[in-house]
């Protein structure tokens, strides 16, 4: 791992990677947070002890890894800002945000950097992410293994060869937490109208999501035959399941797949453009 990693921006999901790296072993001191107050850093500092500060270019005057956390519109003027520290520095640039590809950030920054696109995903919050990555050409093996190494202190990794293929990563996993959130919801309505009170249906539509995840997780069969060994003949389960597929519910899942995937497509040429 790089000695000295350097986050631009402070928010949620730059505090779940930095709490990784520390309970992986990184020392507080060897990370920088940044923020362009004071107000907007003093969680972090008081949470991790990690060090702040409100000016970027001298948070990444010593980087080896400079973490891109802020919001995408805003992008372009910090990159602009720090162009000339960064073509001196010539640190890995990990950028998090959504919807901008990495010859843009490599372009806004003036050029010829070794940048890593990562889509992680909310669960990262709680250790539990999965993110895509991408390297450009110019990272190298060593890189490529410090990026892996700082996004799996906080869930999976998976690298994809093609960048285009990032926008089928955020309709998998980048927005898929929200898919099954909302099927949550859908089996608590479901189960209160069966008679359940609503707490009790929450609990154990959570509880047995979870224990299905693990599962898969664990076994070496797949999904299909994991779903066909809970399946009785004539039982209860083969009626649910038949009602869904009567429903299509396949066909859904892959059109709202396909729509995230197109509107992420559409929201990268928007912000390079911008």
């Amino acid at each position: 791992m790089a000695t000295n990693i350097t986050f631009i921006g402070a928010g949620n999901m730059a505090s779940a990677i930095i709490g990784g790296l520390i309970d992986s072993g990184i020392a507080p001191d060897s990370i920088t947070a940044t923020s362009p107050t004071e107000d907007m850093l003093r969680p972090v500092s008081q949470r991790f002890g990690v060090n702040t500060q409100t000016d970027n270019n001298a948070a990444i005057c010593n980087a080896d890894v400079v973490v891109l956390a802020v919001k995408p519109q805003i992008m372009r003027d910090v990159c602009e800002a720090m162009q000339e520290t960064v073509l001196q520095q010539r640190p890995l640039i990990v950028s998090i945000a959504a919807g901008l590809d990495a010859e843009t950030i490599n372009q806004w920054l003036g050029g010829g950097h070794a940048v890593v696109r990562c889509m992680p995903n909310t669960p990262s919050l709680v250790g539990y992410g999965a993110s895509g990555l991408f390297a450009n050409q110019a990272v190298t093996s060593e890189q490529r293994d410090t990026a892996a190494q700082m996004m799996e202190a906080v869930g999976i990794v998976e690298w994809v060869e093609d960048e285009a293929l990032i926008d089928a990563v955020i309709a998998v996993s980048g927005s898929a937490p929200a898919y099954f959130f909302l099927m949550f919801e859908a089996m608590e309505e479901a189960a209160v109208k069966l008679g359940l009170p609503a707490d009790t249906a929450r609990r154990l539509a959570i509880q047995t999501a979870l224990g299905a995840a693990t599962m898969a997780q664990r076994s070496e069969d797949t999904p299909a035959t994991l779903k066909q060994n809970v399946m009785s003949p004539g039982g209860t389960t083969e009626r649910a399941i038949q009602h869904m597929e009567d429903a299509e519910l396949r066909k859904t899942i892959a059109d709202a797949m396909q729509a995230c995937a197109d509107r992420a497509q559409a929201m990268s040429k928007e912000l390079s453009a911008g």
